[in-house]
């Protein structure tokens, strides 16, 4: 059955997960299984643990190994499953020496993430299942959110050189790869612990100067209150980069945002979004907001929804909050379960009435779509497309939008 890889969480994990699976090819191992776990919240975990079992239910000659934040952060939770016969933290997982020696030393083998000091690129030449290309050039993250256990898992923010990435990028074109998306734990820290600290802006021009065959790059998730000047002018000014933002919002109160020790308070989101759309006035902005933080009253939640129409909003990734062990905000006051959710369905219904309304004012106009797999794809806003079948997947094709079903534009 070879190697099969199933991966949770961020576009990092599925960077990583492609690394891994060819390491692991190349030691020449078969009926494996790789659980790349997430730790960003409880249920994600919940979720892991429900996975290995089953996986091990379809598979019971497979060895299954469990890596990823989830792992690194607490290992024993996955140790202690008799489905489990390998535990690898986050920077063991990257190691082709990891898989060719599985079998080896003890059940676990989980470093301090804390201690490593460099990231590179990894030689991946294709992504299963994915029509654009992920690049990862920063991992890790130097800040302490409340609320988050992410560091734990990634370890502070370190960057891989320019020329790596340049390179990288040249690679993924050559191979096919018609839009590339760069990737990191905290993107907008790109580049400070680099010499002479090359922001993330910086980056982006250099890889869209030198490399002139690419038509589409994209950010993923950015900290808007660390997005710097050259960033924001390549975005004003270079079409290949893709007028799409998901921002690391997290809420709409101003307490809240003190409270989860966010860097921006709500007045600086609006203006950050009202600045760029002036510059370029096609934008579309994703954001992710956390619903039921603990201590959030009604009022509070009230100008996290208030804010989905004051930054103008279309993508929203809800989380309601879930408490993780050894973070400050699992200790605060904690609301009830049931708040929490209603509060995160309330925030669904508005993203979900803002992405309608978006949807409508694209139909009647001609969209640059990549095609993926199923006859889908996404425009250079990241609408969803559902297209005519028969396009050749990887390819940019310019179609006509003929109407929306609420979830997507339907093409001509």
């Amino acid at each position: 059955m070879g190697v099969e890889v199933v991966t949770f969480g961020c576009r990092l994990n599925i960077v990583e997960s492609q690394v891994m699976k060819r390491h692991a090819e190349a030691a020449g191992h078969d009926e494996l299984v790789v659980v790349n776990t997430c730790a960003v919240t409880s249920e994600a975990v919940r979720q892991a643990r429900q996975t290995i079992r089953r996986l091990k239910r379809e598979r019971p000659d497979a060895s299954i190994v469990v890596t990823g934040c989830a792992a690194q952060v607490d290992p024993a939770s996955f140790t202690t499953m008799p489905e489990v016969a390998k535990v690898l933290g986050n920077a063991e997982k990257l190691e082709a020496a990891s898989w060719r020696g599985l079998a080896a030393g003890e059940k676990a083998a989980v470093g301090d993430i804390m201690t490593v000091r460099e990231t590179a690129t990894h030689l991946v030449d294709g992504f299963d299942g994915h029509a654009r290309a992920f690049l990862q050039v920063q991992n890790g993250c130097d800040h302490r959110c409340t609320f988050c256990i992410i560091p734990y898992g990634r370890g502070n923010s370190r960057s891989v050189p320019m020329g790596a990435v340049v390179e990288a990028v040249k690679r993924l074109v050559d191979n096919g790869y018609r839009e590339v998306v760069l990737t990191g734990v905290d993107l907008t820290a790109y580049g400070r612990d680099l010499p002479g600290a090359p922001p993330l802006g910086r980056l982006v021009g250099q890889i869209l100067r030198h490399v002139p065959d690419l038509p589409r790059l994209r950010l993923s998730s950015i900290d808007s209150v660390e997005a710097d000047e050259e960033l924001l002018a390549a975005i004003a000014g270079e079409r290949r980069l893709m007028p799409h933002l998901h921002l690391s919002l997290q809420a709409g109160d101003d307490i809240i945002l003190k409270r989860m020790k966010r860097r921006h308070l709500r007045e600086d989101a609006i203006r950050f979004c009202e600045s760029v759309r002036r510059a370029r006035p096609d934008i579309v902005f994703g954001a992710d907001i956390i619903a039921g933080f603990p201590t959030e009253t009604e009022e509070m939640f009230a100008r996290s929804l208030a804010i989905v129409g004051e930054c103008g909003l279309t993508h929203l990734h809800v989380f309601p909050f879930s408490p993780r062990p050894g973070t400050p905000a699992a200790r605060m006051p904690q609301l009830p379960r049931e708040v929490v959710k209603e509060r995160a369905g309330r925030l669904r219904a508005v993203g979900a009435e803002a992405r309608r309304r978006f949807l409508a004012t694209q139909v009647g106009t001609r969209q640059s779509v990549l095609v993926e797999r199923g006859d889908v794809g996404h425009t250079e806003g990241f609408a969803l497309v559902r297209l005519p079948p028969g396009l050749s997947v990887g390819a940019v094709v310019d179609v006509a939008i003929a109407r929306h079903d609420g979830e997507a534009l339907i093409a001509a």
